[in-house]
């Protein structure tokens, strides 16, 4: 038997008992969506403090994929992988600690904290004493101390049954889904807005995706794949939308209209617009966005002013006070930052001299020269999906991007890893030429390789290879597949 204990995030503890309970049931019910998958016939019960799980399968495979579902749940600060045990007297007690936990004790400090209920002729403290006593003579190294201990080895006495904590898995804490309004994030497939994104759902609001196409099919496909990676790992307990805007004509009217240094906020202008109008058709209340002060010259305090001045829709950046480089480590953590790396930039207009301090007068001056029925034209055009559907709509799409796991004797393996990545860990196939061509080269430098060879793309994952793959593949150069060992 798998049994596991969740702790709630310590916000939900301190609500009121009616919010609290609206929320504990909110976890219950989302656990249960999740591990359903894993154990049709896993068993959630709400604790009030906290909530139990319990599988009655004991494949190890079982125990890791519970594992992984519960950490990206929102809602869940921590849980608690417990050992049930039955027991006669202490000594059993402590015969199956040891066996459990002896290991992780070895040459370190540690101190025994145990809960009891039920009828016993032993307190908790005799139990403390008697496994603390027991681990700090048996296990090599081990030393007992009370007070700010290495290791805390933590047991539970509940009637004729001990439970055994063998390991502490932390989850991304925050709020259930949905305990908050619907928001409509501004996705780029970049860094920012993947992070921005990831952030909303775990305060545990319900998060839909709105792209503004500045690049093509190549980029629609990248941002879609990233879209649909951080609904299916964090949020895939609900449905979301994916809408899709094709803001190359708005970008066109810009730049023949708008005064150089003032495109970049006119621009971001538009997309609050639009972005206001989807939102209203979806019944959304709030626009999320990926902007960091001063992180680019559209983000100064001045221009973020008079870019909000456009909508009465609420703007919410949650990595307003973010580093660049506390966003990428957040997207390494969550597993968005290799895609992240492969996603072309598109800025849509270029100034040579942005403005840093835009003046709404000026602005509205130059907004006067734009006509707006091309902004109407291409909100009304927006197209709106099912996430759920990216999945099967990539899988037909990637078709002609195919993966194999063994290659020909003539073929050519193109390691598009970072430089970084590729001296840690060098690729080599014996009797297979390997060239190393990092992604952010592929671009330039893949049209001066020979014509008449088959080139297969390698990544660590597999994702930047299939989606640089597409990218090849929408410029002409069919020959081009992907490895995946």
């Amino acid at each position: 038997m798998l049994k596991f204990i969740v702790k709630l995030h310590p916000e939900i503890a301190i609500k009121s008992k009616s919010v609290r309970k609206r929320f504990t049931k909110l976890l219950e019910n989302n656990i249960k969506i999740v591990l359903r998958r894993v154990d049709e016939k896993v068993q959630v019960r709400n604790n009030w403090d906290n909530i139990s799980v319990v599988s009655l399968l004991e494949s190890e495979q079982v125990r890791l994929d519970i594992i992984d579902g519960l950490k990206r749940i929102p809602g869940i600060v921590q849980f608690i992988e417990v050992t049930e045990t039955d027991f006669e007297s202490l000594d059993d007690i402590y015969q199956k600690a040891k066996e459990l936990i002896g290991h992780t004790i070895e040459g370190k400090t540690f101190c025994v904290r145990c809960k009891r209920s039920g009828k016993h002729d032993f307190t908790s403290s005799d139990v403390e004493r008697y496994v603390g006593g027991g681990l700090n003579q048996h296990v090599e190294g081990a030393r007992v101390k009370l007070s700010h201990p290495e290791v805390t080895v933590r047991l539970e006495v509940r009637d004729e049954k001990a439970y055994i904590v063998t390991e502490t898995h932390f989850g991304m804490a925050g709020f259930p889904l949905p305990t908050q309004e619907d928001v409509l994030s501004l996705m780029s497939g970049g860094f920012d807005s993947g992070v921005a994104s990831y952030q909303m759902i775990r305060k545990g609001a319900r998060t839909h995706f709105l792209f503004f196409n500045l690049g093509g099919a190549a980029h629609e496909i990248g941002v879609k794949q990233a879209s649909y990676y951080i609904w299916k790992q964090f949020s895939s307990t609900h449905k979301v939308k994916f809408v899709t805007v094709d803001f190359e004509p708005v970008v066109a009217e810009i730049l023949e209209n708008i005064e150089n240094s003032q495109m970049g906020v006119v621009l971001k202008r538009m997309m609050m617009r639009a972005g206001s109008q989807v939102a209203e058709k979806l019944g959304v209340q709030a626009l999320v966005t990926g902007e960091s002060i001063g992180q680019v010259s559209s983000q100064t305090l001045a221009n973020l002013s008079v870019i909000d001045r456009v909508t009465e829709t609420l703007i919410i950046r949650p990595l307003i006070q973010h580093d660049k480089q506390d966003i990428i480590n957040i997207a390494r953590k969550i597993g968005t930052a290799e895609m992240a790396e492969s996603m072309p930039e598109y800025c849509g207009v270029i100034s040579k001299k942005p403005t840093v301090k835009a003046k709404i007068k000026t602005i509205l001056a130059e907004e006067a020269k734009f006509d707006f029925d091309v902004l109407n034209t291409v909100v009304e055009n927006a197209r709106v999906m099912d996430v759920r559907d990216i999945d099967t709509e990539a899988k037909q799409e990637v078709k002609e991007a195919e993966s194999v796991s063994d290659l020909p004797k003539d073929a050519v393996v193109v390691d598009i890893r970072s430089p970084e990545e590729e001296d840690a860990n060098p690729l080599e196939l014996e009797g297979i030429e390997v060239i190393h061509l990092p992604f952010f080269r592929l671009a330039t430098k893949f049209g001066d390789l020979p014509k008449d060879k088959e080139y297969y793309l390698y990544c660590a994952k597999g994702v930047m290879s299939q989606l640089q793959a597409l990218i090849l593949h929408e410029e002409g150069f069919s020959n081009v597949k992907v490895y995946r060992p």
